[in-house]
């Protein structure tokens, strides 16, 4: 007779054995579609966990939380590998505009719909806005894995979903905080916590980073040179454990963390004779670190809740799509004179706004404590996570095209040395 722990085991190895192999038929679909995997992957997920009950792997379980959470982490760290540091001083203030006063005003134009629409008391309704507010790296990374389009847009978009998290997060838990406690706000306390948090975040990456990083490419230091890519992992995981554990970004210290090792380069350092290793691991690691999650995370959608608010839900996410994302890019973007955005590349930013991990996470988190209106909550993250991921993520090529951003592939012999994506 087995054991718990057996069964445990077996239980574990079967899920993820199941879903993989899922992964890999789904990846090949899109790839024949031409969509997006994530795309696939969440319809697949759908199917066999609502549908045909094949998943029934709860989002509060220890294996999804450690899926989400080292998935997260993992996706984050490849999507900073991949930009480079010259890029991101060049957008600096449209991406801190979009990471901060961004989050804040989409919050305040999804929350008076929610109001407006569901009938809630204000504070729930930012509560819920807030939640969906801020972009996901790990949907939007993998797609321009896969859609190549102009540096600067990828490179402004990609690090907005990084950075924002921190003030979405910060937002919610001080609107929780609210909504379960005092019934006001404390805006010195959330600016507090947003440094804290965000800052912490960036300086536990760059620290970890810089040491390890050194650890293997210096040409005198490098004592871990023969274990560059179990190396790399343990920088982007470590960030993460480390920030959690003193309560700053994990996920920003993981992005950071990445960047700066895919910036060695910057620093006087080289990995020349690793790169193709790297970035091979890399690569794969990443997909099918999104198969489990969102393959995992679309056989957790509740259609009983969704149907439930279904027509205020999807017309919260539509203003969220329509009306929220447009004037946030306006208003943060369009002032930046010194990228002198081309209202093409603003069209573009304006349509690119997945929802995924973090919003599901901290929708979890809310219906666990069970906070009022909860399942409201639950069904505008559910339909803000299938439209945008369903309808944005695998339009995301098409637009591309549409407004001559798409970047073709260059032939081999004409590569840089520095690998930038899927090979």
């Amino acid at each position: 007779m087995e054991s718990p722990t057996t069964e445990i085991i077996h239980h574990i190895l079967i899920l993820l054995l199941f879903i993989i192999a899922v992964g890999m038929l789904s990846g090949r679909l899109a790839s024949w579609l031409r969509l997006p995997d994530v795309a696939v992957f969440i319809v697949a997920g759908m199917l066999l966990g609502q549908g045909l009950h094949l998943i029934n792997e709860a989002s509060s379980s220890l294996i999804n939380q450690l899926i989400l959470s080292v998935g997260s982490a993992l996706i984050l760290f490849d999507g900073g590998r991949n930009l480079k540091l010259s890029g991101l001083r060049k957008v600096w203030i449209t991406l801190s505009m979009l990471s901060v006063p961004g989050v804040i005003v989409t919050t305040l134009i999804v929350g008076a719909a929610v109001h407006y629409l569901f009938g809630l008391d204000w504070l729930f309704a930012f509560l819920a806005a807030a939640v969906i507010a801020s972009t996901d790296p790990a949907s939007i990374i993998p797609v321009f894995k896969q859609v190549k389009i102009k540096e600067r847009v990828r490179e402004t978009v990609e690090s907005e979903s990084a950075f924002n998290d921190a003030t979405g997060s910060i937002l919610t838990f001080a609107l929780l905080a609210a909504v379960t406690g005092s019934g006001s706000l404390h805006i010195g306390t959330m600016a507090w916590d947003f440094l804290k948090t965000a800052v912490g975040g960036i300086l536990v990456g760059a620290v970890i980073s810089v040491i390890l990083t050194y650890l293997v490419a210096h040409f005198r230091l490098g004592v871990l040179k023969d274990y560059t890519t179990i190396t790399m992992i343990v920088v982007a995981l470590s960030s993460y454990l480390i920030g959690d554990l003193i309560h700053v970004s994990g996920f920003m210290a993981t992005f950071v963390a990445g960047l700066i090792w895919g910036n060695a380069d910057t620093f006087g350092l080289s990995m020349d004779d690793k790169l193709e290793e790297t970035a091979s691991f890399a690569d794969n690691t990443s997909v099918m670190m999104r198969m489990l999650i969102f393959i995992l995370l679309g056989s957790q959608v509740n259609f009983r809740v969704l149907g439930d608010y279904f027509w205020p839900s999807l017309a919260a996410v539509l203003v969220l799509m329509v009306i929220a994302r447009p004037i946030t890019i306006l208003l943060c973007a369009l002032p930046d004179r010194k990228v002198k955005w081309s209202w093409r590349e603003l069209l573009f930013m304006m349509w690119i706004r997945e929802t995924g991990v973090i919003p599901a996470a901290l929708s979890g988190m809310i219906a666990g404590m069970g906070v009022a209106h909860a399942d409201v909550i639950s069904a505008v993250t559910f339909m803000a996570i299938m439209l945008t991921i369903l309808l944005q993520a695998s339009t995301t090529g098409l637009v591309a095209r549409k407004l001559g951003l798409e970047v073709k592939a260059e032939p081999a012999a004409s590569r840089p040395a520095r690998p930038m994506g899927k090979k």
